[in-house]
Parts: structure tokens; C-alpha cells; sequence
């Protein structure tokens, strides 16, 4: 197997990039046989000749690549198979969408959309076919790498789990704390062709991490939070010795103001837009229980100032009622029917638009958390209150990679790399990419019954213990 991987492995972006190009192509041709055949003849007032047409072709091509980037559908053996056509699904929803745009604008006038969504039915019939195609062969080609785990005191057993759900593309087949020594971890490298070092401690890290650099040892790293932060260092040189310059500060007064602008060019139309869906929840709310329409609840936001979050109500009234904040869990009995519905589509999130137009929010930032939570991180891992150095957001980075139950510490840095990461596109790309994550049910489970907030216990069994049960499966 290794010696397989060797010799295709250098080749993996080609193949995927020739496999992506065909598959923008095909979406073109089908969109091409409507262009000729129906569309273009609608334009009255243009006439469309050789180069017109070729214009019009190689727009949609581009708003295919555009959106196939956004939302990953490029991704094949990165995402999950249903993750990819999910994507490209969406991709194809939106590309025909601006293209119908388009259309309209050139034709000066509304025309029947009936032809171009056919063509987007067929172009995601084909998208599907030539996908598990790729997909197949792309796992035929590329066998999951064989990985040992390297961890410290920090639990390791989660991540197992969540390395195990990517088998196809990652398989750890034994795992060795690092107190065990460089020798011994050496040694045992020999028999894998790749290592995930985990949390551990940055001295000991960093002897594993030069090994594997000078053996040529495939290493993924689980990033430190101090690590993050120099993902957003500008990078100096003063004469012959570079340096690493972390500002301190988050955003500057540019970027500040650029943030207001698209908060309110977006949230002020989307409100009025999806009032009559806020106008039928309300109601739908009101007429189940004859209880409030609102949730308002205290959170934080840029510096740790407190505010009241509003949200439709999910839950029973007075589900807190013994005044412990906790997070709702999978299967809570204090959800209502209807409150399980808009929680599942996001519904309840949409008066929090309120929030953001009077600029207690934004529309991208780490979600708010209620002051006490936060105090309870704190003690724990005191660089939980980097996240409010920014205004909380409705969406942000750790709401679309992450889960509503990812632990607080991988959500803090999720919400640092956004932090450090920041620019006007990462907004629009996470803004876009939010209809991806809504449509995804994971996104929105529940801790586990008995938790009070994210935070996890740490398991009993040991990670060795684990990693050989996922073998024997």
C-alpha cells in the first residue's frame, strides 16, 4: 500500500483538478444546449453573435468554478461524499440562479425559468453520475493513510471518534502517549505512513514535528492556540532575520467600517424579505402555547459588553425556571414541536437580524455567549475571552466547521483563526457558506443529555483501548 501511495500521491492535485475541469465543463455544455436552444432567441433587443455567446458560456463556467469553490464541491476526498454532492448541488442552484439573472437583464425583461431549471435537474443528475465516478476511483487510487496517534494529557478519545468518521481517507491504527519518549515514538513510526500529533505540550511537539520533517514523515498537526495567532502575523524582515508580528489589536478602522456597511446592506433587505416567514412563525408560536414569541437573553458581545439576544422562542415557557443556564441537548423535553422545526432550519436565529441592524451584532463573529458560561471557560482556559474581541455574529467560522456542540476549547480557536484570519471575502465566503451548514443536521446536535454546557468529560477508556475496538470493527 505504501509504496502505491508514493507513486500516486504527487499526482493527487493534477487528477483532481483535470476530474473538477470536466466536471465544469459538462455543467457548461448541458447549460450551453439551453443558451442555444431557447434563451438566446428570447433577446429582442440583442443579437448575439460567435463571441456573444462564447461570453455567455464561459460567465456561467466561471460562476460554476466560483461557487463549486465557495461551498467545496471541488473537494473530492477532502469532504465526505454526501458533504461533495451536497456542494455541488448547491453550486448548481446558484450558478443557474445568477445566470438567470443575467438572462433577464440581457433579455430586458422576465423570461420563463422553466428551461433553466430543467437544465439544472439534468445538471445535477449528470454532476451525481460523474462524481461517484471520480469518487470511486479517486478511493480506488488513494488508500486512507495508515496514521499513528501521538497524544499527551489532554483527552484524545473525541478526537478518535472524529478521525474515525473520515476513514476513508484517515485510519488510526495505534496510538502512543508522548511521555513514552522520542526513541520509542521513533521506533514505532517505522511501521505507518503518517503520524497525528495531537495536543500536546510545544516542546514536546516540536521534537516529534523535526523528526518527522527530516524522515519525511507525513505529520498533521492539532494547532495550539498560541499557534493560531501567529497564523495572523505579518510576516517582516529586519535586514536577515524575519520576524512574526502579532498587532494585538483585531480590526482596523477600515476594516471596522467595511464590517458595518455589509451588516446593514445585507441584514436591512433580508429582514424585509423574510418578514412574512417571521410574521407565520410568530403566529405558529403564539397559537401553540399562547405563551412570548421572543427568547430575549443576556450575551456578550465585543468586550465582553452585555446585551439582550433575541430569538423566536423554542422552548417550553420558563424552561429555565430553576435558573441554571444550560444548553439544550439531543432529545430535550423542553423543546416544543414547533420550536424543533425552526431550530432545525435556523428560523429561531432570524430576529437576531434586529440585533445586527442595531449593531449589537454582526453578521460574521463568534456566536455570544451568556457572561456566566463565559466566566466558567475562563477558569478553565483563560483565552476563552480572546473570542470578544470582535462582536459576536449570527454566523461565523466555528458555526460552519464546527457543531453546536463542539467543545469550547475547539470553538475558541475556530473563532481565533477567524479573528486572525479576518477579511471583507472571508465574510461573504462564511455568509454564503451558512446555507450549506443549515442544510446539514449535524451542525445543529445537541449536547449530551446531562451537560450543563460544551464542555465533555473525559472518557474513562483509554484512547489505545478505542483505536483497537475501531480496528477489530
Amino acid at each position: 500500500m505504501e509504496k502505491e501511495m508514493k507513486n500516486y500521491d504527487p499526482y493527487k492535485r493534477t487528477i483532481l483538478f483535470f476530474a473538477s475541469f470536466i466536471n465544469i465543463i459538462l455543467m457548461t455544455i448541458i447549460f450551453a444546449y439551453s443558451w442555444y436552444g431557447y434563451y438566446a432567441s428570447t433577446m429582442f433587443q440583442i443579437t448575439f453573435y460567435r463571441k456573444g455567446h462564447y461570453a455567455m458560456l464561459a460567465l456561467y463556467a466561471l460562476l460554476m468554478f466560483f461557487f463549486s469553490t465557495m461551498y467545496g464541491g471541488l473537494k473530492i476526498g477532502q469532504l465526505r461524499r454526501i458533504e461533495v454532492m451536497l456542494s455541488q448541488y448547491l453550486s448548481l442552484l446558484f450558478t443557474n440562479a445568477v445566470a438567470y439573472i443575467v438572462i433577464c437583464l440581457l433579455a430586458f425583461g422576465i423570461v420563463n425559468p422553466m428551461q433553466l431549471i430543467l437544465v439544472m435537474l439534468l445538471e445535477m443528475f449528470v454532476a451525481t453520475i460523474w462524481n461517484i465516478i471520480i469518487i470511486h476511483f479517486y478511493n480506488r487510487i488513494f488508500q486512507p493513510w495508515k496514521i499513528l496517534l501521538i497524544y499527551g494529557e489532554r483527552p484524545a478519545a473525541d478526537l478518535v471518534y472524529k478521525v474515525e468518521a473520515r476513514r476513508d481517507k484517515y485510519a488510526i491504527y495505534d496510538a502512543i502517549n508522548i511521555d513514552e519518549g522520542i526513541d520509542v515514538i521513533a521506533e514505532k513510526m517505522k511501521d505507518f505512513q503518517a503520524v497525528i500529533i495531537g495536543d500536546i505540550s510545544a516542546i514536546k511537539r516540536n521534537d516529534i514535528l523535526k523528526y518527522c520533517y527530516a524522515h519525511k514523515i507525513r505529520a498533521y498537526v492539532i494547532p495550539k492556540v498560541s499557534d493560531i495567532i501567529l497564523m495572523g502575523a505579518d510576516r517582516i524582515h529586519v535586514f536577515d532575520t524575519p520576524f512574526l508580528l502579532s498587532k494585538g489589536y483585531t480590526l482596523s478602522f477600515d476594516q471596522r467600517l467595511a464590517k458595518r456597511i455589509l451588516d446593514l446592506v445585507i441584514a436591512v433587505p433580508l429582514a424585509l424579505l423574510l418578514s412574512p416567514v417571521m410574521l407565520i412563525t410568530a403566529l405558529a408560536i403564539k397559537l401553540y402555547d399562547k405563551g412570548p414569541v421572543f427568547y430575549k437573553q443576556v450575551r456578550c458581545t465585543k468586550n465582553n459588553r452585555e446585551f439582550a439576544i433575541i430569538k423566536f422562542r423554542s422552548m417550553i415557557v420558563n424552561a429555565e425556571s430553576d435558573g441554571v443556564a444550560k444548553l439544550a441537548s439531543e432529545n430535550d423535553s423542553r423543546i416544543t414541536p414547533i420550536g424543533k422545526f425552526i431550530r432545525a432550519t435556523r428560523i429561531d436565529e432570524l430576529p437576531q437580524l434586529i440585533n445586527i441592524i442595531r449593531g449589537d451584532m454582526s453578521f460574521v463573529g463568534p456566536r455570544p455567549e451568556r457572561p456566566e458560561i463565559i466566566r466558567e471557560y475562563c477558569e478553565n482556559m483563560p483565552e476563552f475571552s480572546f473570542r470578544t474581541r470582535v462582536k459576536a455574529g449570527l454566523t461565523g467560522f466555528a458555526q460552519v466547521y464546527g457543531k453546536y456542540n463542539t467543545t469550547p476549547y475547539d470553538k475558541l480557536k475556530l473563532d481565533l483563526f477567524y479573528i486572525e484570519n479576518y477579511s471583507f471575502w472571508m465574510d461573504l465566503k462564511l455568509i454564503l457558506m451558512t446555507v450549506k451548514t443549515i442544510l446539514k443536521k449535524d451542525a445543529t446536535e445537541g449536547v449530551a443529555d446531562g451537560q450543563v454546557t460544551a464542555q465533555k468529560e473525559e472518557q474513562q477508556e483509554s484512547v489505545e483501548d478505542i483505536v483497537r475496538e475501531i480496528i477489530k470493527k
